[in-house]
């Protein structure tokens, strides 16, 4: 099995967070985006990871190119480069790495995470991953036949025909045949709004025989924009309460209260706080006399004398308030 990750983008809905991070590498309950999509779709794989390719941007550099190889060593995979320069499509950017199209390949984009306990059928032709949505008709959604495979991908329907909504995560069963799908978009021009579409070549992989089938994943998590994020954020914190150690044994709490579920990093120190729950301090992190809620705090940030809700400070923030002088008379309100 391959893993295909495209991660290209810029990540322009989440500045001024990317502006000095990628995107997929800004941290979830104190791992990067990334490394948990890439942890849980090994976990759902019933048989060994070769090799995990990541579609990055040149601009992204060396460092992020050595963190993504070291997660998939850390999974047992090679780890692979490769680049895509200019934004052209989801087809494009899988086209990419087109010498890891070989085999039975996964693709799953960056900007997602999902709670799932399937385990991948590699004898199936293929699946497409959905999600139950309330509106279809903000997204690419699979029409079913009475066999429950798939028979048409509809994109942003305005009459109902499924409320089953692509969620960016596919299994091909045939990586060359897929490649060669890919590329025949690309010598042929085939466009949809200026861009190269993988449902086009689904679409023509369907209408030559190729079975596709759905899978459902219990949780569609997003990672498109800050306030998705936090929310992402206090997901997997939930999720994950029980299955890691979301507590540095070298994190610091002094004559404060951590409200769980809190991931903790190395180094943190709290101090005259209450934090929590659903807050994530990352490596470095230190709190004092402050009240923290559902929020990411990165690297190296400090924190005083703050009342923080649903928010995300990037690395190396120094974030004070004056506290307040007060002289209030009886029945004031301030508000």
């Amino acid at each position: 099995m391959n893993i295909i990750i495209p991660m290209a983008g810029m990540g322009k809905r989440m500045r001024p967070h990317t502006l000095t991070t990628a995107k997929p590498l800004l941290p979830v309950a104190g791992k990067p985006i990334v490394q948990r999509l890439v942890e849980d779709i090994v976990a759902t794989c019933n048989e060994k990871v070769d090799e995990i390719a990541f579609i990055i941007n040149p601009a992204f550099g060396k460092d992020v190119e050595s963190h993504l190889c070291s997660v998939a060593e850390a999974l047992g995979a090679r780890g692979k480069i490769c680049y895509q320069e200019k934004p052209q499509g989801t087809a494009h950017a899988i086209l990419c790495a087109g010498d890891t199209l070989n085999g039975n390949v996964f693709i799953a984009f960056a900007d997602t995470l999902f709670k799932a306990t399937f385990s991948i059928d590699t004898s199936m032709d293929a699946i497409v991953w959905t999600q139950k949505v309330d509106d279809p008709s903000a997204f690419g959604v699979v029409k079913l036949n009475d066999k429950e495979e798939i028979e048409a991908f509809v994109e942003k329907p305005k009459d109902f025909v499924s409320d089953l909504a692509i969620i960016g995560v596919y299994y091909f069963k045939d990586g060359v045949r897929l490649k060669s799908e890919l590329q025949r978009l690309i010598d042929n021009n085939i466009l949809l709004k200026g861009e190269y579409q993988i449902t086009d070549a689904m679409e023509n992989m369907l209408n030559n025989g190729v079975k596709f089938y759905t899978g459902q994943v219990e949780e569609w998590l997003d990672c498109g924009n800050k306030d998705a994020t936090v929310y992402t954020n206090a997901r997997i914190l939930d999720i994950k309460k029980d299955s890691e150690q979301l507590v540095h044994s070298s994190a610091k709490v002094v004559n404060s209260v951590i409200i769980s579920p809190c991931f903790l990093g190395e180094g943190v120190v709290v101090e005259n706080s209450v934090v929590g729950p659903f807050v994530s301090l990352e490596k470095g992190v230190s709190i004092e006399n402050s009240r923290i809620t559902n929020s990411i705090i990165q690297t190296d940030s400090i924190v005083k004398n703050a009342c923080i809700d649903t928010s995300m400070l990037g690395k190396c923030v120094n974030y004070a308030e004056k506290p307040s002088e007060l002289s209030l008379g009886d029945f004031s309100t301030q508000v």
